[in-house]
């Protein structure tokens, strides 16, 4: 039986397929509950939320679905010391990004308040609403946090970019790592070193994170169907975590624009960049992303870029200037084929199981 695996055993779910927890607004109840109810690990992407936004969500899920979820933060929300930049910094970003302003007609957005982070709030509500499952970007959490999920039973997921930080993941008590390969959509959570030089590919960094960690292992980047489920896991991961091919569903809270980039010849062509939010992301080539290589020394620490950015994402929407944009995705979305999320858990559970049993034969 293909889908029984330590990841199914440990997370109490029926097949090893899991939906990646999208951040900044994108993931959905209907999104969690439809992959869940399917025998996968639907996630939910909270770092935007504040806790009480994050108590209502961890409600309606489980008002949606009787089954295990996952609920994901980021340990290290914030690259901005004390969370602000000089107003000489803030003038040098405005000036680089002036003629995008202009070309929109709009003004330059004033410098915003310090940010701090929101990480140990958000935390004590996971642990107050014990989600059955608990996973995290960008660090790991405190050793008390790791042990309070356990001795709550909430099952700890942590991500790895590189070989030494699923070492790492392990040595602190994390549960299982997910093998986070650079075809990924969306930001790479490098925690050891910069995300530049933690760019190994998925099968790659599965392999060489089982060669030397004993905890389940998840690969996540590049998968979209059922030939890339048996493919990690013929090279030994306990299960693979799917993003863009759910984030372009019906049930996800993407917008329908995004949705249909993801369809479209320009998914093609991805991008890392630091331009939209100041960390390095991978999403569909943008304008903007093209013109800035090679100048992100301009650019603001993250979330201030985000929010700097915010203000052209939100005029260029209403212009329909989509080369302005970064719509999230990873380099497999041109294989996308379903809009429904059932649908895609459906095939792909179909695929994986033809493929097993084609080796049998």
């Amino acid at each position: 039986m293909w889908y029984r695996t330590k990841a199914t055993e440990l997370l109490g779910i029926d097949y090893p397929v899991m939906q990646g927890p999208f951040g900044g607004n994108l993931s959905s109840i209907q999104l969690v509950a439809t992959v869940s109810n399917a025998g996968g690990l639907g996630g939910y992407g909270g770092y935007t939320l504040t806790p009480q936004e994050i108590v209502e969500v961890d409600q309606q899920i489980k008002a949606a679905t009787n089954k295990p979820y996952n609920i994901n933060l980021w340990v290290s929300d914030t690259d901005a010391v004390d969370g602000s930049v000089s107003d000489e910094q803030y003038k040098q970003a405005q000036s680089l990004f002036k003629p995008y302003f202009d070309e929109l007609g709009i003004e330059l957005p004033e410098k915003p308040a310090p940010f701090k982070s929101r990480f140990e709030n958000q935390v004590e509500v996971i642990l107050h609403q014990r989600p059955p499952v608990f996973s995290f970007v960008f660090g790991i959490p405190s050793a008390d946090i790791l042990e309070q999920c356990h001795r709550l039973g909430i099952v700890t997921i942590g991500a790895a970019t590189t070989l030494d930080e699923a070492i790492a993941l392990e040595s602190a008590g994390v549960d299982m790592v997910i093998a986070s390969g650079f075809e990924a959509g969306g930001h790479r959570p490098s925690f050891l070193a910069p995300s530049e030089s933690s760019t190994t590919g998925t099968f790659v960094l599965l392999q060489l994170i089982k060669e030397k960690v004993k905890i389940p292992v998840i690969a996540a980047g590049g998968i979209a169907n059922g030939k890339g489920v048996a493919a990690a896991l013929a090279l030994g991961a306990d299960a693979a975590q799917i993003g863009t091919a759910f984030l372009a569903t019906d049930e996800s809270n993407a917008t329908a624009v995004h949705k249909q980039m993801l369809f479209s010849d320009a998914a093609k062509y991805t991008t890392l960049s630091r331009a939209f939010t100041g960390r390095l992301g991978r999403g569909i080539t943008s304008r903007i992303a093209k013109e800035l290589v090679n100048k992100e020394q301009g650019f603001l620490p993250f979330p201030i870029q985000r929010l700097f950015m915010s203000t052209i994402t939100k005029a260029a929407t209403a212009q329909e200037k989509w080369d302005m944009i970064l719509f999230w995705g990873g380099q497999i979305a041109p294989v996308l084929k379903h809009t429904k999320a059932g649908e895609l858990m459906k095939s792909i559970l179909e695929e994986t199981t033809a493929y097993f049993d084609r080796l049998k034969n």
